[in-house]
């Protein structure tokens, strides 16, 4: 798909008139200009891909990690119902340490969640630009 730019020879006694030097800048820029778009296409795709691999690697690692968690609550339920000689409350025991630990990330994601402002400088920056395309730069 990509095609050399053409090449004048200045140093013949023929004279390039500015319109064919015009044309053949303007169409050196096109040719440019699509394999820049080509080149940032490509780019994309391959950080894309990459992005989507690590996303999937993230992926397993929560759920690895969930596991891990799952499988030492039950050994945390297992060694309190060893010593508390009851398996019943030592399930209390733990699904309470998981409530208050639940609890806790709520309480801290709702303070956050209200220090989100979302984007208002560009809120503010692209309600001003169709008055200014207009001429009108208050």
């Amino acid at each position: 798909m990509t095609t050399e730019p053409q090449q004048r020879d200045l140093s013949s006694s023929d004279t390039v008139s500015v319109g064919a030097l015009l044309s053949d800048v303007a169409s050196d820029l096109s040719l440019l200009m699509r394999q820049e778009i080509e080149l940032a296409k490509a780019e994309l795709r391959e950080s894309a891909t990459q992005a989507g691999q690590a996303a999937g690697m993230f992926s397993g690692a929560a759920m690895a990690g969930h596991l891990a968690l799952l499988f030492l609550s039950v050994a945390a339920w297992w060694g309190l119902g060893q010593a508390m000689d009851n398996l019943g409350w030592s399930a209390v025991v733990v699904a309470v340490v998981w409530a208050v630990i639940a609890a806790v990330l709520t309480n801290t994601a709702r303070r956050r969640m209200k220090n989100v402002t979302g984007l208002p400088r560009t809120v503010d920056t692209a309600k001003r630009v169709p008055p200014a395309l207009k001429g009108d730069e208050s």
